[in-house]
């Protein structure tokens, strides 16, 4: 595991104020799309806002950060992976079946956005070394919450998508499956840890690679 570092201490730090930008940016994203297409469900709860105050969910945005923040101080660079409270959508305000997939891979959109744009500025090259290496974390860090967002567990984006494909009987047992989303969570994180963050990661990192043209997690520990 190794020992905990002033360059480990600095990643985790980095790592967690990129997954705070990345949820949400993510989460407005989702609000902004469902409202702009009729659904006025987010404006009334007040989530058209980027106010980490309006989705912060205890488990998902406190402790497994938290707990991954832990290994990333001794440059365990597993996947850095949260959620917060999702954006409330009322599906009945949407016009078409199809609007309900734009509202689902509209947060995962945003993240990768944000990882083109941190990478642009790494291929700048006119930051100091430090400087560079926050870039490519937050790069990292938003390709990894993209890659994260989209796995079918319920409660996140892709096992909406996933929803959408199934019998309607099928699709309203998946969907209220959500509850179990931090058992899931664990069992994905911490159960099969080894499958899961090792396929993960190193999908989260190709991303990040080719977003930066850099070997992200090399230049992350360089010292």
């Amino acid at each position: 595991m190794g020992n905990f570092t002033a360059l480990g201490i600095r990643l985790a730090v980095y790592m967690l104020v990129s997954l705070a930008i990345a949820t949400s940016v993510r989460e407005l994203a989702r609000a902004r799309t469902a409202s702009t297409l009729g659904d006025p469900t987010p404006r009334l709860w007040g989530r058209l806002t980027l106010n980490p105050k309006a989705w912060f969910e205890p488990f998902g945005s406190g402790l497994v950060p938290g707990l991954i923040a832990v290994l990333w101080t001794v440059q365990v660079l597993v996947i850095p992976a949260a959620y917060g409270k999702p954006a409330p959508v009322d599906p009945s305000y949407l016009r078409r079946t199809r609007d309900l997939v734009f509202v689902s891979i509209a947060g995962p959109i945003a993240n990768l956005t944000l990882a083109i744009v941190a990478g642009l500025l790494v291929r700048m090259a006119i930051f100091p070394l430090e400087g560079a290496r926050a870039l490519v974390v937050f790069a990292f860090t938003n390709a990894a919450s993209l890659v994260f967002h989209l796995l079918p567990i319920p409660g996140l984006d892709g096992a909406r998508v996933v929803g959408m494909l199934l019998p309607p009987q099928a699709r309203e047992v998946y969907r209220n499956a959500d509850k179990y989303l931090p058992l899931f969570v664990l069992v994905a994180l911490f159960v099969f840890s080894t499958l899961t963050l090792g396929f993960l990661t190193t999908l989260a990192g190709a991303i990040c690679d080719a977003a930066t043209g850099l070997p992200c997690e090399q230049v992350m520990q360089i010292g």
